[in-house]
């Protein structure tokens, strides 16, 4: 009877958790639609987005406010389940997009895009997938030949970073127009955008979505090991490829529009492997949500904490990120991340 009422009781909590992280992001873009510099009522709001409004609060709304928000929630949910699989299959809590390589390799390609054919906009996410496929390659390659530690993989990581962070500085040297809005693409921003920027990245991110979770049995099987997945008949290496080829694709398409954003790959897997557990499917469609409000809600806050000036989203991101990295490190088996 206990373990009855234990389980029911389970069951509500995650009905709660599930009920909160839908609100918590459905809030998120309805206040990102309406505060700003130039706040726009509820009402308002609606109309514009029914194509009743007029005026320039619906210009507001339909031209500045729509796309920004639509980005919010399709990289913030991309890069949280690109870092939830990232960690899954690397058996690594501290893997992340931005920290082993991939949001960097992203952006270079983005600027040697920029530089070589500034019309092809339509290939940027294609380019920013294989750029963030051959950071996370590289890292990992790097990882297994000097022995895949926790920490082997982040200094990699962190190495790999500094050299295709050191590209993108040498392109929009030489092509100082590579790049348009440089300092945001660095930081990580979502100021400008438009649907068109949107659309090739959503073409990209729904399909890979669709397909990590897909596999979230054989994610779940991963997690067991090598030798217990193997026994159960996974063919462990090129599945890994595949996921680490899909999180690529999610955070790479992600990066093409919003820059190099750190820690929500990072920040909330963690949060929601405490509010929901570690089965694969529930953590994915979770970490999707969660980073979909987490992305809205900051840039909601660097628009409107010192209105009419804008703080960047990655900064706001970084703030929050980089003492929960640290805590992180320190908290690895009491502070030992040699391991």
């Amino acid at each position: 009877m206990k373990s009855l009422r234990t389980s029911s009781t389970h069951k509500v909590n995650k009905a709660l958790v599930w009920v909160a992280l839908c609100g918590l992001t459905a809030l998120a873009a309805v206040l990102s639609l309406c505060l700003g510099a130039v706040p726009v009522g509820l009402g308002d709001t609606l109309r514009a987005l029914l194509g009743q409004g007029e005026g320039p609060q619906a210009q507001i709304i339909l031209y500045a406010r729509l796309p920004r928000t639509c980005g919010c929630l399709l990289a913030g949910a991309a890069l949280a389940v690109a870092g939830t699989v990232i960690q899954a299959v690397l058996s690594n809590p501290m893997a992340a997009p931005n920290i082993i390589g991939v949001n960097a390799g992203a952006g270079l390609m983005v600027a040697l895009v920029g530089a070589i054919a500034p019309t092809a906009a339509g290939f940027i996410p294609l380019a920013a997938f294989l750029g963030a496929l051959l950071g996370v390659m590289l890292v990992l390659f790097i990882a297994e030949r000097t022995g895949a530690s926790k920490l082997t993989l982040i200094l990699a990581g962190m190495a790999v970073s500094a050299i295709f962070s050191a590209g993108i500085d040498a392109v929009v040297t030489f092509v100082p127009d590579a790049l348009l809005g440089y300092s945001d693409f660095r930081i990580g921003s979502l100021a400008n955008l438009t649907m068109a920027k949107l659309a090739p990245a959503f073409w990209v991110i729904l399909p890979a979505f669709v397909l990590v979770l897909s596999l979230a049995g054989e994610l779940d099987v991963l997690m067991l090991g090598r030798d217990v997945s193997q026994s159960l008949g996974l063919r462990v290496k090129p599945m890994r490829l595949l996921l680490l080829a899909l999180a690529a694709a999610l955070a790479g398409a992600a990066v093409s529009f919003c820059g190099l954003l750190g820690f929500v790959g990072l920040i909330v897997p963690h949060i929601m492997r405490r509010l929901l557990g570690e089965e694969s499917r529930t953590l994915i469609l979770g970490s999707a949500l969660g980073g979909a409000a987490m992305l809205t809600a900051c840039d909601l806050l660097g628009r409107v904490l010192f209105a009419p000036y804008e703080l960047p989203v990655g900064i706001v991101l970084s703030f929050v990120g980089g003492p929960f990295f640290i805590f992180l490190l320190l908290k690895q088996r009491g502070g030992r991340i040699h391991d």
